[in-house]
């Protein structure tokens, strides 16, 4: 008796683990909104090779909504050609935000415009995860009111650069030669467009990898703008100093992106990155476990950082509270 009872609940555990497995083994079907960038062609590629492992072998991109915005040339003329390339690797195309519902689990935000961030994100929060591609927004009230959403409907998510995980970084990150980290300084390509804040159309790359090394507690900034660098200045809380250099006329690719860490021991410089896989990698892990690899809180200081810097141009170079911004922000929402 009580052998036939075992054998009931040895089938019973098999049962339920081959179930489980193949639930485990159930695709997570991926939408995109905003087909304006060429992000979401290359992240589809990433996701949809046949040869993918890891998580990324059980993530499907599915379907798209194209959007684009009418006063950003680098978005109007570029969102057709992005949702025909998409059409032709087999992805679906939606004429709203909202068919795309039904139809996925998780969620990429990739239109290059931040100020429609918050109003797409609105219609996809619904509890599943979303990555929101740089900017996370196009102003800190926005991104302040995309976390009180995503708190409020239990919607994971996450934004960052591709500079934050890139090999480089890791790598820069984990040498534990450079000793006790003083200091850094990050570079970039400085491009800007007038419906976004100067930092954040392109600076941020830099601004990602400043903070990828010297975490958040930024307290002010100062800002100057000259003719070949904007230079931005953050004063942490523990004393140490964080410095964005934004180039101009730098050299073209993947050269202007570097970071020099200041240590106890040693001085070191990364230059370079080396493309988006990493960054995929992380959304993948991401999809599955829901769990952000970089905190909404340290995003929000990030975007405050770089609000900061534009404040401090405009009042010729003075020192602006970060804190201060954040609060504000907060307290307005």
């Amino acid at each position: 008796m009580q052998h036939r009872f075992l054998t009931r609940v040895m089938c019973g555990l098999m049962v339920a683990l081959a179930a489980a497995s193949m639930a485990a083994a159930e695709p997570v079907r991926v939408g995109i909104v905003g087909c304006d960038t060429s992000h979401a062609v290359a992240f589809t590629k990433l996701f949809n090779n046949p040869q993918a492992a890891g998580s990324l072998a059980d993530i499907t991109v599915v379907a798209a909504y194209p959007g684009g915005s009418d006063d950003i040339a680098s978005s109007r003329d570029r969102v057709e050609g992005f949702t025909k390339q998409l059409a032709d690797m087999g992805v679906e195309i939606v004429d709203n935000i909202e068919d795309l519902n039904p139809l996925c689990d998780a969620f990429l935000l990739e239109s290059v415009d931040g100020r429609v961030h918050l109003e797409q994100f609105r219609k996809i929060a619904h509890g599943k995860p979303v990555f929101i591609d740089k900017p996370c927004a196009a102003s800190l009230a926005d991104a302040v009111a995309i976390k009180r959403i995503a708190d409020e409907t239990k919607t994971p998510c996450f934004s960052s650069s591709a500079l934050r995980f890139s090999a480089q970084m890791q790598e820069l990150k984990g040498d534990k030669s450079v000793g006790k980290l003083n200091g850094a300084t990050a570079t970039s390509p400085y491009k800007t467009d007038p419906t976004h804040p100067a930092l954040y159309w392109y600076g941020i790359h830099g601004v990602e990898s400043l903070y990828a090394l010297m975490g958040a507690g930024c307290e002010q900034v100062v800002c100057f703008d000259g003719e070949n660098e904007c230079v931005a200045v953050g004063l942490w809380s523990d004393g140490r100093c964080g410095t964005f250099r934004g180039l101009k006329n730098g050299p073209s690719g993947r050269k202007p992106f570097s970071i020099t860490a200041y240590g106890s021991k040693d001085i070191r410089t990364i230059v370079g990155f080396d493309g988006y896989p990493p960054l995929v990698d992380e959304i993948g892990e991401f999809f599955f476990s829901r769990k952000p690899p970089v905190d909404m809180n340290e995003t929000l200081e990030l975007l405050a950082f770089m609000e900061a810097a534009e404040a401090s141009l405009q009042q010729g170079g003075k020192p602006v509270d970060v804190q201060q911004l954040l609060e504000q922000a907060k307290a307005a929402e």
